[in-house]
């Protein structure tokens, strides 16, 4: 079975950790661990959101006055080619010698006339209080907006059209390579007016992103794996409900909050609409159910 995994930030970090690299290697080798169980009978390819580490090169670079800070589109490339690198060494050191893996940066065309543009809603970087938050606004000219009861930076969020390296990544996939692409929704680019392709201050959704990757190269299965083991109804609340199989139409029908949950769900209805294929919403740490169709909220049409 071919499986597209989409892992949610808290499987790099952990909301309120400190952003080290000891503390993202120690999440992502339990994540790989998790993974790993999987591997056999399957082809796996992996994507990753980059949020956190994104935003954190973002404020180093802005505490270096000498040269202009480095735009969003290379910190994505570079965030996706870091969190890769120890993806696919930890996954490695669990995995038989043998077994091959390759990162790929993955630059995912993006319409210059979307209207994401005009309106900023993906939080990157750490969370502030709100002093601090509205004295960063000020400083940089970020837009901010609350998460929970703390506020981060928010950037454009462009839908994503095309995958540029579709191509060799479904020839790795297909010589039984693990692939870990598309990370943090792959590098946002556009073609300008003089038809250039150019990079774009933006991050993609990665869950987004992950559709895509997995309706191109036709897998049989997209996991969308986050820190909750599915959809709820009624989250919070005495009568929350986990949603256990279910339609896209059923779903997008749900009174379900704004948030996090939302492009989750938009990525796995459209999977499950356009492929005739499931999509799954749930915890990393059932994967293993998940993949044997006993866990999770699962969408198909």
């Amino acid at each position: 079975m071919r499986i597209v995994i989409a892992l949610g930030g808290n499987a790099i970090l952990q909301r309120g950790q400190p952003m080290t690299a000891e503390n993202q290697r120690a999440n992502i080798r339990a994540a790989a661990e998790r993974i790993a169980a999987i591997v056999p009978g399957n082809e796996i390819v992996i994507a990753h959101g980059n949020g956190p580490q994104v935003g954190l090169l973002a404020l180093q670079a802005a505490a270096y006055q000498d040269v202009a800070p480095y735009p969003l589109d290379v910190l994505g490339a570079q965030t996706e080619a870091m969190i890769g690198y120890v993806i696919e060494q930890e996954l490695g050191n669990l995995l038989p010698a043998e077994q091959p893996l390759a990162t790929v940066l993955t630059m995912i065309e993006v319409d210059r006339n979307d209207p994401a543009f005009d309106h900023p809603t993906k939080p990157i970087g750490p969370v502030y209080d709100a002093a601090t938050a509205e004295r960063l606004a000020a400083t940089h000219g970020w837009s901010i907006a609350p998460d929970g009861d703390k506020f981060r930076r928010v950037v454009a969020s462009p839908k994503p059209k095309r995958i540029f390296e579709i191509g060799p990544i479904r020839t790795l996939v297909r010589d039984g390579t693990i692939v870990i692409c598309a990370g943090g929704g792959g590098i946002p680019t556009m073609y300008d007016e003089d038809g250039r392709l150019r990079g774009v201050e933006a991050v993609i959704d990665k869950d987004l992103a992950a559709a895509l990757l997995a309706k191109q190269l036709e897998a049989d299965l997209l996991v969308i794996a986050t820190d909750v083991d599915g959809v709820y109804t009624g989250w919070g609340t005495p009568a929350q409900k986990r949603v256990g199989r279910t339609t896209p139409e059923e779903l997008e029908r749900l009174d379900l909050p704004a948030g996090s949950m939302g492009p989750k769900v938009e990525a796995a209805c459209g999977f499950a609409r356009t492929t005739g294929h499931e999509a799954v919403i749930g915890a990393l740490t059932d994967i293993t159910d998940i993949v044997k169709g006993n866990a999770g909220t699962r969408v198909a049409s």
